[in-house]
């Protein structure tokens, strides 16, 4: 054979050639990434919220594929980690060029002998199979694979330097469970950052390395066999201590875990909101203390939005505060409820703008019943009573609830939902039939972030823009909605503590020591509980209620969100207390009295050319004569378990002035003004109003079962 060879060299060059390049071909490692790209490709699985000097505000964890944070450079790693991981996985690191060729060889000689091989795999060696798994990773035992390894180590050795392998490993390695990293896994096992482990730290984690899975035992006994420990009792318990439960990655504050969800989507994001650290803290410990004081059986949630007029920033967003709430990851802030008398200053300075009122007109708060497509509709006052005439700034500062439907029906139902959907209430889908007079009332559902950016909107004499959540955006343009004058007096009327005294009080949680409007509502079945409010520099709006929609109980206007807008204005202003807005041009100042004596004389603020001295209600006479009672549609049900002589119906007639009587069925029943008390038959029965000369002035259509 030889001799074989000696005779043919060409053709033993060309055989040792083509084995050379065999073998060349089949251990050939893949293109690695170099380090910075492996470093800009690094995507934590959290993401972060901030304020907007930079405080982290929450931490949300966004891929549950992996769990890692941020990549962490080689200096923020204590110096005790990094020897114990070197002198766990690869003594001989620091001298090597990416191969450990002792070792190396023993396990090749160990694997060409059909016996499985040991070790070997140096810290480059790992990080290359972290980067390409196709080269088997730690603890591959193919001879094919280790060599693979070993080549691309050596191209790694190349083109890295020591510290920046070293740095890549420990981000990259797989500590324990899903947990990726020395970022996350400091956090998560010992709820330390990197740069703060001490000794037994370091070698229970470099024990993990090579069976991150083991028993907390197995990996107490490894540590102290690299630190050449004889007594591993110490180390046992702490292993099992760093086994056990995991901690949170990350040390944030918890301060807006609503808001975090909302914008936080992509892993490793961080989002630099507008957010106020102060006021967001402050926010949320007044809305707790409230919280706490109602007690859960009366209202176990509740949401504040503070906004800066100037700029349109949310300076403090608050979701919830947990507590006693039974659904905590809702977000009240951003839930539609149904928004009660809260959207009444929007509907009056309608009104106004258009001529139809002005703040001293008076309106009748006294029964009223309106026919509507799924029956009558007959709003009643909070109180459940009614005051008879009102002016409209009383009306409004009160929150009468009859006045504010009777001026629906002058602006009509259609223009003020499209009033509201300019103001940024975009929850209101529907045409105004959909809603009817009860629109008015707050029937409509809107979100607590709706609430601010609308009476931000009111503050800024009638210019809405959208409220900012990140800082640096840039701000809209301001959409003139309403008339800067009508919205001037509007907030006059909101900032008027005697007017609202009629339903407040002197002395509400609404009156403060400065400047500010504000306005409370309430939803049906008290379920919402709201308290909106501006100075010339902020809007605070509060919710409270139960985020499962079910009523509250015993909790007013005034005792459930309005202390906690008390409050924050105080806060707020506490070095500069509000002061009224200038007044803009085409307003008027009048001295007004009531003819009747409906309320005390007083200045009042008109639009230019609808200022008057004397105010009165339209007397009898110049009122179309009408009935009022019953309303066209009513059914009336007996009950059995009544006297019969006691369940007569009132007929009442409106506007008459003496002449004018009733027929029911055709047959004369008296004198309109007289208003009679009638008890019908069962059956369908139509009632009439008759003038002194037989013409029919009104009709109403009833039932009585």
């Amino acid at each position: 054979m030889i001799l074989w060879l000696r005779r043919r060299p060409f053709l033993c060059g060309a055989a040792l050639l083509l084995g050379f390049g065999g073998l060349e071909a089949w251990t050939r490692p893949p293109d690695l990434p170099s380090y910075d790209q492996v470093r800009g490709d690094w995507r934590a699985s959290e993401a972060w919220l901030r304020a907007r000097d930079g405080r982290l505000l929450e931490t949300v964890r966004v891929d549950f594929k992996v769990r890692r944070l941020g990549w962490v450079p080689i200096d923020r790693v204590a110096p005790a980690l990094r020897e114990a991981v070197i002198a766990s996985e690869d003594r001989q690191f620091e001298h090597h060029g990416g191969v450990d060729w002792r070792a190396f060889g023993g396990s090749a000689w160990t694997a060409l002998h059909g016996r499985r091989a040991r070790g070997a795999s140096t810290i480059t060696m790992q990080l290359a199979g972290f980067l390409d798994p196709g080269l088997g990773g730690p603890g591959a035992r193919s001879f094919a694979d280790k060599v693979r390894q070993a080549r691309a180590a050596r191209a790694i050795e190349a083109r890295w330097s020591k510290d920046e392998i070293l740095e890549a490993y420990l981000n990259l390695a797989s500590f324990r469970g899903e947990t990726q990293g020395i970022g996350a896994v400091a956090r998560a096992l010992l709820g330390r950052a990197p740069d703060a482990l001490g000794r037994d730290d370091a070698l229970l984690l470099a024990a993990l390395l090579p069976a991150p899975r083991a028993a907390p035992a197995a990996v107490a006994r490894r540590a102290c066999r690299t630190a050449a420990i004889s007594d591993c009792t110490s180390l046992i318990a702490q292993a099992e201590a760093m086994t056990g439960p995991g901690r949170r990655l990350a040390d944030d504050p918890g301060l807006a875990p609503h808001l975090a969800y909302r914008l936080l989507r992509k892993p490793g994001e961080t989002f630099r909101t507008t957010i106020d650290p102060q006021v967001q803290t402050f926010a949320a410990a007044a809305l707790r203390r409230q919280l706490i004081g109602l007690g859960s059986d009366r209202a176990r949630d509740g949401a504040v939005v503070v906004v800066d007029n100037r700029t349109a920033e949310v300076l403090a967003y608050v979701g919830g505060v947990g507590g006693g709430s039974t659904a905590p990851a809702v977000d009240n802030a951003n839930a539609p409820r149904q928004a009660g008398s809260t959207l009444k200053p929007f509907l009056y300075g309608q009104a106004i703008e258009r001529g139809y009122l002005t703040a001293g007109s008076i309106l009748d708060d006294s029964p009223v019943q309106l026919d509507t497509a799924s029956g009558l509709y007959v709003p009643r006052d909070y109180d459940r009573s009614f005051r008879g005439p009102v002016s409209v700034r009383t009306a409004l500062a009160a929150s009468l609830n009859v006045p504010a439907v009777r001026t629906l029906l002058l602006t009509g139902v259609e223009s003020f939902r499209d009033r509201l959907w300019d103001l940024g209430y975009r929850g209101l889908t529907e045409d105004g039939d959909y809603y009817g007079y009860s629109l008015a009332l707050g029937s409509a559902e809107v979100t607590l972030l709706q609430q601010a950016a609308a009476y931000r909107a009111l503050a800024e004499g009638g210019r809405y823009r959208p409220l900012r959540l990140r800082l640096g955006e840039p701000p809209a343009t301001p959409k003139p909605v309403a008339d800067p004058v009508a919205a001037w007096i509007v907030a006059d009327m909101l900032a008027d503590a005697d007017a609202r005294a009629v339903t407040f009080g002197l002395d509400s949680a609404l009156r403060l020591p400065f400047w500010a409007a504000a306005k409370t509502g309430t939803s049906k079945a008290m379920r919402d509980n709201w308290c909106i409010g501006f100075t010339d520099r902020f809007t605070v709006a509060v919710w409270i209620g139960n985020s499962e929609g079910d009523p509250m109980v015993r909790v007013s206007g005034t005792s459930g969100a309005a202390p906690v807008w008390r409050e924050l204005m105080l806060a707020l202003h506490r070095s500069h207390p509000g002061v009224p807005p200038e007044r803009p041009r085409g307003i008027e100042l009048r001295d007004i009295v009531y003819a009747e004596g409906v309320e005390a004389p007083r200045a009042e603020y008109f639009l230019a050319g609808t200022g008057q001295a004397t105010i009165g209600s339209a007397p009898a006479a110049a009122r179309r004569p009408r009935i009022a009672n019953p309303a066209a549609g009513a059914v009336y049900a007996l009950d059995p378990d009544i006297p019969r002589h006691l369940q007569r119906i009132r007929f009442l007639a409106s506007g008459a002035t003496g002449g004018e009587r009733l027929t029911l069925d055709g047959r004369d029943i008296g004198a309109a003004r007289e208003g009679r008390m009638v008890l019908p038959a069962p059956g369908f029965h139509r009632l009439a109003l008759v003038s002194a000369e037989g013409k029919v002035l009104d009709r109403s259509v009833f039932t009585v079962r």
